[in-house]
């Protein structure tokens, strides 16, 4: 069996992991927004306005509870708030229960306006925001 020691962190440490760790969500947001901006003009120039409000729908489906998440996360880090492994499982389970209850709401009120590929393609694009984090990462 091996031994091991733990990995002890003194202040300046934790802080410097805190703060990549609040630029990284800081970036995915921006990221998915980005995402999202794109599949709404997009789909505005291809299919018109109710294209472009569909995607809008599709994507703040998602961005909106996520950006949420990410809002509580970052005051655990900056405020007296601190976020435990418990507040991480129930600010997951509220984005995506909060996300299938807009995409619900949406599909059930939307059928006068609602695009279904432009719904879908804005909810897509914000998903794989992440994307962009990938195409324009640094290399050290």
């Amino acid at each position: 069996m091996d031994d091991y020691t733990p990995i002890v962190l003194n202040d300046e440490e934790r802080a410097r992991i805190g703060r990549r760790a609040n630029q990284g969500l800081i970036r995915a947001l921006v990221a998915q927004a980005s995402m999202a901006f794109f599949a709404i003009v997009l789909s505005g120039l291809v299919g018109g306005t109710n294209a472009a409000v569909s995607a809008f729908a599709g994507a703040a489906a998602y961005f909106v509870p996520n950006a949420l998440f990410a809002l509580r996360l970052l005051a655990g880090f900056l405020g007296p708030m601190k976020s435990g492994p418990m507040s991480f499982f129930w600010g997951e389970a509220f984005k995506l229960s909060t996300a299938i209850l807009i995409l619900g709401l949406v599909a059930w009120k939307g059928e006068e306006w609602l695009v279904w590929p432009a719904f879908l393609f804005g909810l897509l694009c914000v998903l794989k925001g992440y994307v962009l984090l990938l195409a324009f990462r640094k290399l050290p």
